[in-house]
């Protein structure tokens, strides 16, 4: 990520929204915004406006945090191999501005058997009327 855009964000974001993107940081799980939200409507990048996750494929998987088994439109994230913490797990980025938005599963329900785990300072909410 360029220096340009992580001046910018340190501008725009929360101090939280700009450690989880810019940082690759994460949020403590049970005490975040969206991660118990039941109202329908659609997950935005925080960094960039992208359409990244729709209500209809939020589930609860009891981790704490908003977790989806699929993305609302085709290749709105991209993944990457992630050895920190001393974890070996799959990172989920934005693909539009390259944020970091959280890790992906394979312990997910059907159809994909995925389990987007996503940090809701990396997501801005928009309700369904």
């Amino acid at each position: 990520m360029d220096k340009e855009k992580k001046e910018r964000w340190k501008k725009e974001l929360s101090p939280q929204a700009y450690h989880v993107l810019a940082e690759k940081g994460t949020e403590p799980p049970f005490a975040n915004q969206y991660y118990n939200l039941k109202q329908k409507g659609k997950y935005f990048c925080a960094g960039c406006g992208s359409l990244l996750f729709g209500s209809d494929k939020k589930f609860d998987s009891g981790t704490g945090w908003p977790s989806f088994y699929d993305c609302e439109k085709k290749d709105p994230v991209d993944t990457r191999k992630d050895h920190s913490a001393g974890m070996s797990r799959t990172e989920v980025i934005c693909s539009n501005c390259g944020g970091h938005l959280g890790h992906v599963f394979n312990d997910g329900p059907q159809p994909t058997g995925l389990r987007y785990c996503i940090n809701s300072a990396a997501l801005q909410f928009h309700k369904e009327d």
